[in-house]
This record gives C-alpha cells, structure tokens and sequence, in this order.
C-alpha cells in the first residue's frame, strides 16, 4: 500500500467499498467552521500558497516553533516565500504527527501535487501552486464547489453587522452561506475596558442603546432575529466549561451595571453573569428551534509572554483539565425543567472525559427528536485518526452512532475541506474492519446507511437549514 493511495487509511476491502459507495458520493454539510465571510462574499483569489496555506495556521506554527524555527517566520515579517521554506524545512520533521498526512492530502487534493515536501521540492511545489491559484478555479468560491460544499456556517459575533453575508446571499451563490451566532464576548464583564467597547458595536449593530441588563437583553435578541433571517440556526459558545451558578435578575443586573461604570467583576461574579446569559441564550435557540454547540476544556493563552506579544489564537492553547460535568449537567437540566432544552451539540477536547460526555448526552435525549444531544465530533487536538476513533468508540458505547451528525472543519482555512474525507475514511475503516471480523452484519446496505448519514443525511436533517440546496 502507497502513501495517501486511493487506499488511504482503509485497510480491508469491506472499508474500501464502504468508502467508495457510500462515504464519498455524499456532499460536505460544513456545519462550524471560521472561514471569513468576507473571503466568500468577494470570491478571493489567493497571491500564492502562503496566502491559502499558511496565514493564520496555528497547528503548522506549532509544528515550526518545535522544530526551532523563528518566530519571524511564524508570525513575523519575514516575506511569504521565506515562511513557506521553513514550513517545508519542518515537513519531513512532521511524520506520525497528523500534519504530515494533512499536509500531503492537501497538496494532492487542491494541486495534483504528488512529490513529497521537504526544502529540495519546496520551489518547484511553489511554483506550481501558485501557478494553479493564479489561472484555476481554487478561489474562495470556486473551492467550495469543487469540494462539494451544500452548504457552511461561519462563526459570527453578534455585533458583526453581516454584511457579507448579505452580498452572499444577494449574489445568487450555488453553496448555502449562513452566520452562526457565538456571543461569547457578552460575558466578558472581568475585562470592563474590553466589555464596554463590544456593547458599543452591539449598540451599533442592534440600533439601540444599552444602559440597563434589560437594554442588554433585548439586544441579544434583536441580533438572534437578524440572525435567524439570514438562515442561522446554530448558536455556539468557546468555554473552559459550562458555568451554571445561581444567579438571579437582580444580581446580573447589578453585575451589569457595575461593569458598565467600569468596575470589574470578580471570577465568581463572571461565572454568575455568564450563567444567567447563557440560560437566556438558551431559551432563545429553543424559541426558534436552533442547535447550541458548547466547545468546552481549551486551556487557551497559557505563555503570557507570547499572549502579550502576538494577541490570542496564535497557538499558545492546550487541552485543559477543567471539572466539566457538575456544571454542564446543572445548564442542561435548568432548561430541561423549562421545557428550554434546544438541540445541543457537546464537544469536548480531554479524551479522557470523552465517556462522561456521551453518558451526559444520554440524560437529556427525548422529545421526539433523534440525536437530540448529540457528542459531537472530536475537535482541536482531537481531530485526528486516534482522536477520531475514540469519539466514534465512546458515542457508539453510550449512545446512537447511526444518529451521529458527523465531522466539520473548524478551520479557518479553505485548504481544509480534505478533512472530511479523511473523517469518511477513519469511519469507514472503522466499520469495514468490524464487518469482517464478524463483529458487525456483513450486510453492505445496511452499514452503508448508517455510514452515508453520518456523512451528510443526519446533519441536513438534524440542522434544518432553510435551503433548497440540502433537499436533494
């Protein structure tokens, strides 16, 4: 067997049919992802590798500074064709860490390109690359196309204004563009500095003043009804975890005002805000029949120095180590007993509490709904073969794979839509291994199915995006 051969990653002949039957006709629902929209709404066409490759690629700075690279050919100012080489420079350093699958897959996938990186074939790969971006379809839009993209959600705060959403829309564009609404800077009432000036973009955004926890609210859910007009039906929260303290009206009000006059809130009074607006942020997804995704346990930011020097999200995050049940537990069951609970998809990033949180989804199933709670795919650290599988071992133990939604990027990058494939071929390895050792029905069709919505069929249906794109 070849490297990233037509074979990659499925090592019987029942995978190899699952995969090529039933995985890889199906299209790509990218559900959660940080592409910009911006880049969609203008079609942008990428100068050069660096540009769709490298710029922003936390995983691969990661990767350089282990291997003794400099910053200025991370994040610093050294020219792109200079940051490329000591990416290749890092490649060969890369094997059995996922990067060096990925980065291959990708090259082939995007470029034809077959040969091996390292520092020898770096220029002419360049060349080619950029040769292609330069006169073929890869840009923005035209790579959603050719990967088979129905349709994406973008991560969207409150306050953006969306209206590069609204010339995507207006554009006629064959792939479905909708915001998903992640409010997370709302609680950030320990920084008022920081806090007050988002209020005053969510001022702009929502044409209203603020000066009340009152105000507050009915701004929140000014911008959940814009939102919900564009077709957003996902919400989405990044947490170290999910707080559920008590905290009345009263009380957040009095936090509000306090922070809105400057004053800091303390940890605990945070913790007590962000639990009384993210009770209320519930309420509003169920209202309007949303999926919430909770994204809990990142350790982000942990070198201060480098925080201080290059801002957040340049790769200075880890897995975190953070209790996560009593409060998770606390949240769901308060909406429960409102009849609040909207749809919920948990993902968590310590596979050593993978377990805790496929027997969590399990207390709050119901209402009529498949996979009302869904543990959702592994993410982060986690979105490799071994992270994977463990995700598809826990939820399969404790829970319903054939009502699984299935994999997303979570990228910020376009260069990422082979990831599904490689999510479709652990899958598909997964259960065609099973099927011939006799621990699964050899029966093609009926595994298949399961594999096929998986794939797409659980997530169009689970979703419901209001576009004609996914009723195909």
């Amino acid at each position: 067997m070849g490297f990233l051969d037509e074979n990659f990653l499925l090592n019987t002949g029942t995978a190899r049919r699952l995969y090529r039957d039933y995985a890889e006709p199906e299209p790509i629902l990218d559900y959660h992802n940080h592409l910009p929209p911006k880049d969609i709404s203008e079609d942008r066409r990428f100068a050069n590798l660096f540009e769709i490759w490298l710029e922003g690629d936390h995983y691969k700075w990661r990767a350089m500074r282990a291997n003794g690279i400099d910053e200025r050919y991370c994040t610093g100012n050294a020219s792109p064709y200079e940051k490329f080489l000591a990416w290749a420079r890092t490649v060969p350093y890369t094997l059995r860490n996922p990067l060096y699958q990925w980065t291959h897959l990708e090259l082939q996938r995007y470029f034809g390109i077959h040969e091996l990186l390292d520092e020898r074939t770096a220029p002419v790969i360049w060349a080619k690359a950029n040769e292609m971006l330069a006169a073929s379809d890869l840009t923005a839009r035209g790579i959603l196309r050719r990967f088979r993209v129905s349709a994406l959600c973008t991560t969207d705060d409150p306050a953006d204004d969306l209206c590069h959403h609204r010339a995507i829309a207006a554009s006629g564009f064959s792939v479905a563009v909708y915001p998903a609404f992640r409010p997370d800077r709302v609680f950030e009432v320990h920084s008022p500095e920081r806090w007050n000036a988002w209020l005053g973009r969510l001022e702009a955004a929502a044409n209203r003043e603020i000066r009340s926890l009152t105000a507050l609210l009915d701004a929140l859910e000014a911008r959940h009804n814009d939102f919900h007009a564009f077709g957003c039906r996902l919400s989405d929260h990044g947490l170290n975890s999910c707080p559920a303290e008590d905290c009345t009206e009263a009380d957040a009000d009095d936090i509000f005002r306090r922070s809105r006059g400057g004053q800091a809130a303390s940890e605990g009074e945070q913790l007590k805000f962000a639990s009384f607006l993210l009770v209320h942020l519930g309420r509003l997804d169920a209202g309007k029949g949303w999926t919430k995704q909770l994204h809990l346990g990142a350790r982000r930011n942990t070198n201060s120095r480098m925080l201080s020097q290059l801002g957040p999200d340049t790769g200075f995050d880890s897995i975190g180590d953070f209790p996560q049940i009593q409060g998770l537990a606390r949240f769901l069951d308060i909406l429960e007993r409102q009849n609040a609970l909207p749809k919920v998809i948990l993902y968590n990033v310590n596979p050593i509490q993978n377990y805790a949180f496929a027997t969590m989804a399990g207390n709050f199933q119901g209402a009529g709904i498949p996979g009302r709670i869904q543990f959702g795919s592994g993410w982060w650290f986690l979105d490799q073969k071994e992270g994977i599988e463990w995700q598809l071992n826990a939820l399969s133990n404790c829970g319903l794979l054939s009502r699984f939604i299935g994999m997303l990027t979570d990228s910020r990058s376009f260069m990422s839509f082979p990831r599904h494939e490689y999510f479709r071929r652990v899958l598909c390895n997964l259960i065609g291994s099973e099927m011939e050792a006799g621990q699964l029905p050899g029966d093609l069709e009926l595994c298949g199915r399961m594999v096929r919505d998986i794939c797409y069929g659980n997530a169009r249906a689970f979703l419901e995006l209001p576009l004609a794109a996914l009723s195909a």
